[in-house]
């Protein structure tokens, strides 16, 4: 059999089990040695092929539609340095427990080494952040080859979407020729078939009836961070919350804020912990940690010291503080309906918390009114507009942690989403152009930096539903709140201002663009809420004067920090709550 027909039914029979695996959505850059895999893709049916140019914003782009679908992405490159590319977005979808089915095209073997062409070792190319590795070696055409790398395909799309979810690795060498004859008879053995579409393994770990877990003695908190829950997570820590009464504070990358169970968490912690009496009185006893770290450095620092119960649904150990004393390893809601007190629920230490997360928001709603136009009214805004069921990503640096502190919660439900795995501010268009491919429309919040960081990102503006917000405000400014503010070199060397004329930037990718500096011209930009269809994908550059914005925070922040015990409920009031 020609060489090239080989390849593409080996290829085929890969794509066949990662179709069985759950692999919907093939997203490929350009290139020759990957040519066996995208003729299969073409020819496999149910799989959507989308060609992004670069390699990078193809890997982002992967990241948000499998975050967004809940399912496995394959992405797809030639040989040489171009799965490399891959490699923020594969560390990313590590962190974040987000599937990815890698597939590179290689090189045969035996030019390894030598000094080929485009050719290097991408055996394991992505190291400890590749869930499993494999290199099946050069295609074959007997039945039994193709059946294995059939099971192989299946067994990936299952390992990257089990109960440790993230990338899998495939490096697939090809001999030339590469583009099989017009006779190629690509039909895959019965055998190879059946094999592809069998049950393989369970995708996740099925949601089981936990024995009573009885919680610590003492004052107890919940803390739940970033991460990607199952359905009915919200409603099973709500009942445990209110059953037990204890306090919940929930991360904005949680899924917690905005929905059903917004009114069962607190989402001022930022500020009030910046109240030394107030961090003092509200400490507890133990902590239940949920999720990965907090957005809140303050709320983090917090917790040092704190015995802490983790819980870890993919059995890893998320404890940058070192407290972490007992790991239960489940699905987070069946861990919250197995949950009992070894003593009476204290409704006094959840009330507490839950006056002083009033009042703290009263305190900002007032500043906000009081303060000149800045990113805390855009935020609320923003998230004023966005209809019920939509989404929205929030860029990293600045726009999250001033997301994390005005957000406040809502009843309507809201999926955000954000790059917190590794923290980067990289691929966000293409990830948001990802989670709207593959999700409900999607709304952009992102600093200047992050946008022209992921230039390539705006080749795929036309898979964008709804505006990405862009805050102009002079470059890194997330370091005017760090100790490097005021080194010799700041403004060069840690802001690294960019001053992009963002209104050509759009014009050049034929985007709409609208410039905004207060809030009426906000409201008109962001369109008519009673008609979602008016929130056309546009560039909105809301420019934000950083400096009277950094008064705006520091002034709240030193706010709460003097505030007296009895400006915050009383919270220094004796301790009844042992």
């Amino acid at each position: 059999m020609d060489q090239a027909c080989i390849n593409l039914r080996w290829a085929a029979a890969l794509l066949a089990g990662l179709a069985a695996g759950g692999v919907r959505t093939l997203v490929l850059s350009p290139g020759s040695r990957s040519t066996p895999l995208v003729l299969a893709g073409q020819r496999a049916p149910g799989l959507e092929l989308i060609p992004i140019l670069d390699e990078r914003s193809a890997g982002f782009f992967a990241l948000g539609a499998a975050r967004a679908s809940g399912q496995p992405v394959a992405l797809i490159a030639t040989s040489g340095s171009a799965p490399a590319h891959w490699y923020p977005a594969v560390i990313e979808a590590s962190e974040t427990g987000v599937p990815l089915v890698l597939l590179s095209a290689d090189r045969p073997p035996t030019l390894r080494g030598f000094g080929a062409n485009q050719t290097i070792d991408q055996t394991r190319l992505f190291g400890a952040f590749a869930r499993e590795a494999h290199d099946p070696g050069l295609p074959r055409s007997d039945d039994a080859a193709l059946k294995a790398v059939a099971a192989l395909g299946r067994r990936c799309a299952a390992v990257a979407s089990g109960p440790r979810p993230g990338p899998v690795q495939v490096n697939l060498p090809f001999e030339e020729p590469l583009v099989p004859p017009a006779d190629c008879d690509a039909a895959l053995p019965a055998a190879v078939t059946a094999t592809a579409a069998g049950l393989g393994w369970a995708a996740s770990a099925p949601t089981v009836a936990l024995r009573p877990i009885a919680l610590p003695p003492g004052r107890g908190l919940v803390v739940v961070g970033p991460g990607l829950f199952g359905p009915g997570f919200a409603e099973h820590l709500r009942d445990a919350a209110q059953r037990l009464a204890l306090p919940v504070l929930a991360d904005p990358l949680s899924g917690l804020r905005f929905g059903a169970a917004a009114d069962a968490v607190l989402t001022h912690y930022d500020a009030l912990l910046r109240n030394p009496e107030a961090a003092r009185a509200l400490r507890p006893d133990w902590v239940l940690r949920i999720g990965g770290a907090p957005v809140s450095k303050v709320l983090g620092q917090w917790l040092a010291g704190i015995p802490a119960l983790l819980v870890e649904p993919a059995g890893g150990w998320r404890d940058p503080n070192h407290d972490g004393l007992w790991r239960m390893v489940a699905e987070p809601g069946a861990i919250c309906s197995a949950l009992t007190l070894n003593q009476a629920p204290q409704p006094a230490w959840a009330a507490r918390w839950a006056a002083a997360d009033r009042r703290v928001a009263e305190l900002a709603s007032a500043h906000i009114a009081a303060s000149p136009w800045c990113e805390p009214h855009l935020i609320c805004a923003l998230l004023a507009r966005i209809p019920a069921g939509e989404a929205l990503l929030c860029g990293n640096s600045l726009p999250i942690r001033q997301l994390d502190s005005w957000s406040g919660s809502r009843a309507t439900p809201l999926r955000l989403h954000g790059n917190r795995g590794a923290s980067g501010i990289d691929g966000q268009l293409s990830t948001l152009a990802g989670l709207n491919h593959a999700g409900p429309p999607c709304w952009g919040l992102l600093g200047d930096l992050s946008t022209v960081h992921d230039l390539s990102g705006w080749l795929l503006h036309g898979r964008l539903r709804r505006p990405v917000v862009v805050v102009n405000n002079g470059g890194g400014r997330i370091f005017d709140y760090l100790p490097q503010h005021g080194l010799p070199g700041f403004e060069q060397l840690w802001r690294t201002p960019v001053a992009p004329d963002l209104g050509a930037l759009a014009a050049a990718f034929g985007i709409a663009h609208r410039r905004v500096a207060d809030a009426a011209s906000l409201a008109d930009a962001l369109g008519d809420d009673a008609d979602p269809g008016t929130a056309r994908a546009t560039l909105i550059e809301a420019c934000v004067d950083a400096d009277a914005s950094r008064a705006v925070h520091r002034t709240y922040w030193q706010q709460i920090h003097v505030s007296a015990p009895e400006t915050l409920d009383s919270l220094m009031a004796p301790n009844v709550c042992r």
